[in-house]
C-alpha cells in the first residue's frame, strides 16, 4: 500500500496517510480533526557515496543524468 503526503490549510499539517491506491484522490481528515487536507505532490532526491569519499545527490524518476531513459535527449 503506498504512502501518500498531505497538506491541511486549515491548520497547516503536513501528514503522510498510506492508503489504497484507490483512494489517493480521496479527502483526508487531518490529525488536528479538520477533514479539509488534500493530497500533495511528493518530491524525494536520493543520496549516494561519490567516489572521492563526499555524498553526491542523484535525482529520483527520470530528468538529466538518467543514462537515457527519459526524453531529455541524452
Amino acid at each position: 500500500m503506498p504512502i501518500y503526503e498531505y497538506y491541511c490549510a486549515p491548520c497547516g499539517a503536513a501528514f503522510e496517510l498510506r492508503r489504497p491506491v484507490s483512494a489517493a484522490l480521496d479527502v483526508a481528515g487531518c490529525p488536528q480533526g479538520h477533514a479539509a487536507a488534500r493530497r500533495v505532490v511528493s518530491a524525494f532526491a536520493t543520496v549516494r557515496a561519490s567516489g572521492g569519499g563526499g555524498v553526491e545527490l542523484g535525482s529520483a524518476g527520470g530528468g538529466c543524468g538518467c543514462g537515457g531513459a527519459c526524453a531529455c535527449g541524452r
